[in-house]
């Protein structure tokens, strides 16, 4: 992982590592008790720096500003990854954005607007919930 580094753990003996690979793409490794699996490349072309959080056991979820200035996504269910996602915005494409979760029900974003502004957004449960400004 060359550069842009986020880390998250779901459970104990359990970190999950991403960055931005050689080739632009997200790499993802992780530690499972006792040693360090091989990285695996997750594609994508991020501009920003990845940020992660777990919503569950075996549950992560990834972020990045693409090239296009939106916020993608991607998730882990336990078995397999899902494909990126567009969660759009219009986003400063050089600032890290942030994630965090309270449950399997709730997980927030916060990223930097082209605009200045902080930009939050979160999944309720049943869906990604509308971009909403935040006071800085």
């Amino acid at each position: 992982m060359a550069k842009g580094v986020a880390a998250v753990s779901w459970g104990g003996g359990r970190i999950d590592l991403f960055g931005i690979g050689d080739d632009g793409g997200l790499s993802h490794r992780a530690f499972d008790h006792e040693a360090w699996g091989d990285a695996e490349s997750l594609g994508g072309s991020l501009t920003s720096a990845p940020a992660a959080t777990a919503w569950a056991i075996d549950r992560l979820q990834v972020f990045a500003v693409f090239d296009d200035g939106a916020l993608w996504n991607r998730y882990w269910d336990g078995s397999a990854w899902h494909p990126w996602e567009s969660l759009g915005g219009e986003l400063d494409p050089n600032a890290t954005p942030a994630a965090s979760s309270w449950s399997a029900d709730r997980i927030d974003v916060w990223a930097l607007g082209r605009d200045g502004l902080t930009w939050h957004r979160f999944w309720d449960g049943a869906r990604w919930v509308d971009w909403e400004q935040l006071a800085t």
